[in-house]
Parts: C-alpha cells; sequence; structure tokens
C-alpha cells in the first residue's frame, strides 16, 4: 500500500479557512492523503461557526485545535502546500523544505472570522468560505489524480 501523501492548509490563526480545509480534505480523500493545518500565528481555538458550518455537511471538526507551523517546518515531509490567507501568502517561508514551487499553491479565501453583523450573516460567509473551499479542493483532487494516471 502507497504511502499518503501530507496536505497542509496554512493561514494565519489556523482557526476557521484552514481547520475547514482539512475536514474537508479529510472527508473527501482522506484514504490517499493526510490533511493538516497549521497557522503562522495559531488562536487558541477552532472558531465556533467554522464548526457549525462543517457539522451542517456532515464533517465534525470540533476535536482539532489550531496548530503552529514550526511544528510541520523541517520535521514533516509536506507534498503540498495550501495557503488559504492573503498574510500567510506574504509571510510564509519561500523555500519549504524538499517541497517543488508546482506544489505550493495560494488559494486566497475570505476570513469569516473577519465578518461582522447577526450571527445569521456572519454564519452565511462562513458557509461561502466552507462552499469555496470544497470546490478549490475538489477541482485539486479531480487535478491531481489526471496527473497521477498520466504520470503512471
Amino acid at each position: 500500500m502507497q504511502k499518503k501523501q501530507n496536505v497542509l492548509f496554512l493561514c494565519t490563526g489556523n482557526s476557521c479557512r484552514s481547520q475547514m480545509a482539512e475536514g474537508l480534505l479529510r472527508n473527501l480523500a482522506g484514504e490517499r492523503f493526510e490533511a493538516l493545518s497549521a497557522g503562522l500565528e495559531p488562536n487558541h481555538e477552532v472558531h465556533p461557526l467554522a464548526i457549525q458550518v462543517m457539522q451542517e455537511i456532515g464533517i465534525d471538526i470540533s476535536a482539532q485545535k489550531p496548530k503552529a507551523v514550526d511544528i510541520y517546518l523541517g520535521k514533516t515531509p509536506i507534498h503540498y502546500l495550501m495557503i488559504v490567507c492573503n498574510k500567510a501568502q506574504s509571510t510564509c517561508p519561500r523555500i519549504w523544505p524538499g517541497l517543488p514551487n508546482e506544489k505550493r499553491y495560494y488559494w486566497p479565501v475570505t476570513d469569516p472570522a473577519a465578518t461582522s453583523g447577526t450571527t445569521e450573516e456572519q454564519l452565511a460567509v462562513f458557509r461561502e468560505v466552507r462552499d469555496e473551499l470544497q470546490e478549490k479542493i475538489t477541482l485539486w483532487l479531480n487535478d491531481v489524480s489526471v496527473s497521477a494516471s498520466i504520470n503512471s
């Protein structure tokens, strides 16, 4: 059996976008990839609205915890790096040990935690972000599958 490749979703706080992306990839292709997430300045907990909107689609991320990127940097082989916020893109190390540039992706997604308004208005933004991440991950999985079949 082939070993799973590590996919790291990186953002600033590791409390919303990267946590949702980690849960989505684990749900969509957990048998093929090890989904990981981290932040450059991790918060103390996963945002409750991120947990809620993921539960709406049957994915439980309530046990996930924000982590600092340095728990992976230079210690865990990363096969694909998905950066999901502007700040992480501008401050993330340009060189990731062993990672070719073509396996580093920049997927800027709105920070739902920065949304103000009623709870329902905030939930709407969290749902949009969740759905956008799900679409990006699904398209990426299709591309990776096509590349794998071409190279085999």
